[in-house]
């Protein structure tokens, strides 16, 4: 397939593809001296800016492997750009799946559309995936033995955005622009669902289909609501869209939106210097944070990452998802099988890396249940954290 890139990251010692089988039960993509493992993520089309999560998680495996890979065994990281695209994203692993010596594990994988066309298919094989680089229900209704959500789910992000409008902002007429897919529809419920907790109701909602790039009508209705305040739950393309259509009509109401959109410097960028004093969530740390475990990522930043490659929310997206992977690896020790991964994954409680508290059970799969409100200046550029870690009221 043509559009499917294969990315290794092992270190030169890592012996090539194909090696003999781990002595562990022969386990797909596990060899004596290597973990394959897959992701994929848009590296092109209308999604591009996030596919920077899939480039993050290959710094994070280039830092583990330089430093001895994990129980004697090195990552060999397996990426492809899929255009956020369903169909691209399940021809994709398949074909990692069942070609060469196979995936041990999937990490991240952004959007819900995507995971979806694969969630099944991954479960039938018992491949365990974490991660998953969307915070839909999906991934845990029904939970599943083999799937381990990180992302906040979008719905809680949504209830806590709107307590946080209405009791701190103190607003009320509140419209509501969504992608009109899995995702879009998530954050669209869990708003609805919080305004009526505080006796109130979107003014109005407007739903963006993916092909949408005319978005003059979508802009007009949201205007003529009369709303002072939109939540966004859009790709970048749409909400850049969206500003620069609203700049054109005069109207500026308080934009919100999902962590989707929290790369404060690009999204600044790519809209024409339109992002300012955006209210959105965050599900990790700040890319400014000066704690220790993100000073050590900002140097394997600096030592592994490609010419132009830029340091933001959405690259460190991709380390933060695969900490849990990459813990639970380490915990399910030299014996590495499907089950024993998944046990050290449920053992997780209250792990913390760069993002919130991160905790596991059996039959327990949503990972992270916390984000912080934070804002960007008149700038654009600059990211203000307003609230503590937060769970919905």
């Amino acid at each position: 397939m043509k559009f499917l890139k294969s990315l290794a990251v092992a270190a030169a010692a890592v012996v090539a593809l194909g090696a003999g089988r781990a002595d562990a039960g022969n386990v797909p993509g596990v060899t004596d001296t290597e973990i394959h493992i897959g992701q994929w993520g848009p590296q092109t089309g209308p999604a591009a800016p996030w596919g920077a999560v899939a480039r993050g998680t290959e710094v994070l495996f280039q830092m583990i492997n330089d430093a001895g890979g994990i129980h004697g065994r090195k990552i060999v990281y397996h990426s492809f750009d899929d255009q956020y695209n369903p169909a691209r994203t399940k021809a994709g692993v398949k074909e990692l799946v069942e070609g060469g010596p196979g995936i041990f594990a999937f990490v991240g994988g952004v959007g819900s559309a995507t995971g979806m066309a694969v969630k099944d298919y991954l479960n039938e094989r018992g491949i365990v995936w974490v991660g998953p680089a969307a915070g839909s229900l999906q991934w845990i209704t029904p939970p599943q033995k083999n799937l381990f959500a990180v992302y906040p789910l979008y719905v809680e992000e949504a209830k806590v955005l709107v307590d946080y409008l209405v009791t701190q902002e103190k607003k009320s007429k509140i419209a509501i622009l969504y992608a009109n897919d899995e995702y879009g529809k998530n954050g669209l419920q869990g708003a609805k669902g919080q305004l009526a907790r505080h006796g109130l109701e979107p003014v109005i909602e407007v739903g963006v289909g993916r092909a949408d790039r005319d978005l003059k009508s979508h802009v007009l209705k949201l205007k003529q609501s009369g709303a002072d305040t939109v939540i966004m739950w859009v790709n970048p393309t749409h909400a850049v869209i969206t500003l620069k259509t609203a700049a054109a009509m005069k109207f500026a109401p308080q934009w919100v939106s999902s962590s989707t959109l929290s790369d404060a410097p690009l999204m600044t960028a790519i809209s024409g210097g339109l992002w300012k004093n955006v209210i959105f969530t965050s599900f990790s740390e700040l890319p400014s944070s000066q704690s220790p475990l993100m000073l050590d990522y900002r140097k394997a930043f600096d030592k592994y990452a490609k010419k132009g490659e830029r340091w933001g929310v959405f690259f460190l997206a991709g380390i933060a998802f695969a900490e849990p992977l990459v813990e639970g690896l380490k915990r399910a020790g030299r014996d590495l099988t499907h089950d024993s991964l998944i046990a050290a994954l449920e053992s997780l409680k209250d792990f913390q890396g760069i993002m919130g508290r991160i905790g596991y059970g059996p039959g327990e799969r949503q990972g992270q249940k916390e984000v912080f409100v934070a804002k960007t200046d008149e700038t654009g550029l600059k990211v203000i954290q307003l609230s503590d870690w937060m769970r919905p009221n």
